[in-house]
């Protein structure tokens, strides 16, 4: 069986409070249920992980890497200069994917920089909590094909 995980970062824990308008009204709670969804129809085991601290992520992922085989990251608040997660993914040698709920080039006006984007297999921004879906579909169909 596959296994994946999906690493949310900084904020995401807020999803459904923070800044609706933006991000919509879905918790990650729910997110989490529509992934495990797409997750149990393609034959994937999947486990989840959130935190505010990138060297949580980080650590998370060192003590699992080895059991996986893709890997989903949302790095939300990370993006621009997260390079001490960027360095642990690009490490495990998995393909992995990058999601943003929102259209991440251009978030409130400003352009930033997206570290991770040169590095994903897969990314997926501005699709709303959808990408991580599209994300996951995106990469096992990437790991069936080797």
């Amino acid at each position: 069986m596959t296994r994946a995980a999906v690493l949310h970062g900084p904020n995401l824990n807020r999803l459904g409070k923070r800044r609706p308008d933006k991000y919509g009204h879905a918790t990650l709670a729910d997110i989490e249920r529509d992934i495990d969804g797409t997750a149990a129809r393609l034959g994937i085991a999947v486990e989840h992980f959130q935190s505010n601290h990138e060297g949580a992520l980080i650590d998370w992922l060192h003590e699992r890497q080895d059991g996986l085989d893709l890997i989903v990251v949302n790095p939300a608040g990370l993006t621009p200069y997260g390079y001490s997660l960027l360095d642990a993914l690009n490490d495990t040698g998995l393909p992995f994917g990058v999601v943003h709920i929102s259209a991440f080039a251009a978030v409130d006006g400003r352009t930033r920089p997206d570290i991770f984007a040169a590095s994903a297999a897969v990314y997926a921004s501005g699709m709303g909590w959808h990408g991580y879906a599209h994300a996951l579909e995106a990469l096992n169909a990437k790991i069936k094909e080797v």
